[in-house]
């Protein structure tokens, strides 16, 4: 059984950078694609970006695009999410989840909660 655990979250100003991470264990992800979302309070949760775990190949929202970045770790099991340039709207709960099909992905982590102050 596959789990997934996301850190990194926390507060930080508009203009700002973190990394989130998102840590595999209980089996391979070869083969699945692995992807962030997020949900703001009061909105549906919404697809960020997704990266495939053999070709590494990557695909990002609109809202996103030039500001995030997401990248893999094949030794460590491990998806990191680059967020730089950050917005207040980029507040949300930030999930990291896996499948072998996309967007119907079996797998979600807990979650980490993103504060950007304006």
């Amino acid at each position: 059984q596959l789990q997934l655990g996301e850190s990194g979250g926390g507060f930080v100003q508009s203009g700002g950078s973190l990394r989130l991470t998102c840590a595999a264990s209980g089996r391979s992800l070869t083969h699945y694609f692995i992807a962030w979302f997020r949900q703001a309070p009061g909105k549906v949760r919404e697809f960020v970006e997704r990266i495939t775990w053999n070709g590494g190949y990557t695909y990002y929202a609109d809202s996103v695009k030039g500001r995030f970045t997401i990248s893999r770790d094949k030794a460590k099991n491990t998806v990191y999410l680059q967020m730089n340039n950050l917005k207040p709207e980029d507040t949300a709960v930030y999930y990291c989840a896996a499948g072998p099909t996309f967007p119907a992905l079996d797998y979600w982590g807990q979650g980490t909660q993103l504060t950007v102050s304006s």
